[in-house]
């Protein structure tokens, strides 16, 4: 009896679809995939062609997702990461990762110290492919398509994993002329009487700064006429004198050494620890478990 095999979508296929949907358009989608437009567009048609349903809404400025194009999302996720998680069963050198590694960071620690450190990984596992996007956002990793984040600070959502990199704190920090104009604050009150330079960051609580001390966590309420969404902003604003800035120790250690900053109210900090968090459908991948272990003894040291 002769039966009709049924047909089913190339892994390819799939990783092209998930790049259009993370990208929201063909061109930006060509471009990341170094493939032209016209490729994206076969390769979508075919995924359609072979799944007999619709996908994407396409218009000339944004691709959306169609009803069967979200279920697809989903589950093509799961199925390109039992493919990985396969091919990492089979491969009898479990120190050799291979294939793409998708990391994100907040664009301060991301370019000036995770950069070198994602430049050394490759270098020990050349087979393994690395893409750093930065922002200053939050950032959803299953529905972006990230393998990995680097975050800066404890707010660490739970339905991820999060292993600690490297231990930090934000620290209050202010130029010498800034303090010679207005004085230097003796106690957490005095902060109310102060340009402080106020970070919108994330899901950072706008306008309170949340401190721990020897007695407890503290939430002192500051003002500013300078804000910003960008870190490395406050920091520029806080070496012109501008107001008192809390930054991470990463962030400020060369500036304290030479003076050019100076700790205001040292009994008092903002825990703000360095994880690698990842979704628990990752947890067994090879190639993410070397770049995690990698990236603890990079920054230990």
């Amino acid at each position: 009896m002769n039966t009709v095999r049924q047909q089913y979508p190339l892994p390819d296929d799939l990783r092209v679809f998930l790049v259009v949907v993370r990208k929201g358009s063909f061109v930006a989608a060509a471009d990341e995939l170094g493939q032209s437009p016209a490729y994206v567009s076969k390769r979508i048609s075919l995924l359609e062609k072979t799944l007999g349903c619709r996908l994407l809404h396409r218009t000339t400025r944004v691709v959306a997702l169609t009803e069967d194009g979200e279920r697809l999302q989903r589950s093509a996720l799961q199925v390109l990461d039992d493919i990985d998680s396969l091919l990492d069963q089979l491969n009898q050198n479990r120190l050799s990762p291979r294939g793409s590694l998708y990391i994100c960071a907040s664009f301060g620690f991301g370019r000036q110290h995770l950069a070198p450190a994602l430049a050394a990984l490759q270098s020990q596992y050349p087979e393994l492919e690395v893409r750093l996007d930065v922002f200053d956002r939050h950032v959803d990793l299953v529905s972006e398509g990230f393998d990995l984040e680097i975050r800066v600070g404890d707010d660490l959502p739970e339905r991820y994993i999060g292993k600690q990199l490297l231990a930090n704190q934000r620290l209050l920090v202010a130029a010498p002329a800034y303090l010679a104009r207005h004085g230097t604050p003796q106690k957490l009150a005095d902060l109310a009487n102060h340009q402080c330079l106020v970070l919108k960051e994330r899901n950072v609580s706008f306008g309170h700064w949340q401190l721990d001390s020897s007695s407890g966590r503290k939430d002192v309420k500051i003002s500013g006429a300078l804000s910003s969404n960008n870190g490395e902003i406050i920091l520029q604003w806080a070496l012109a004198g501008k107001g008192i800035a809390l930054r991470s120790s990463w962030d400020l250690a060369p500036y304290l050494a030479s003076g050019e900053l100076v700790q205001l109210l040292p009994g008092y900090n903002q825990s703000a620890n360095v994880w690698a968090v990842y979704p628990t459908r990752l947890s067994h991948s090879a190639k993410l478990r070397c770049a995690v272990e990698f990236l603890q003894q990079y920054f230990a040291g």
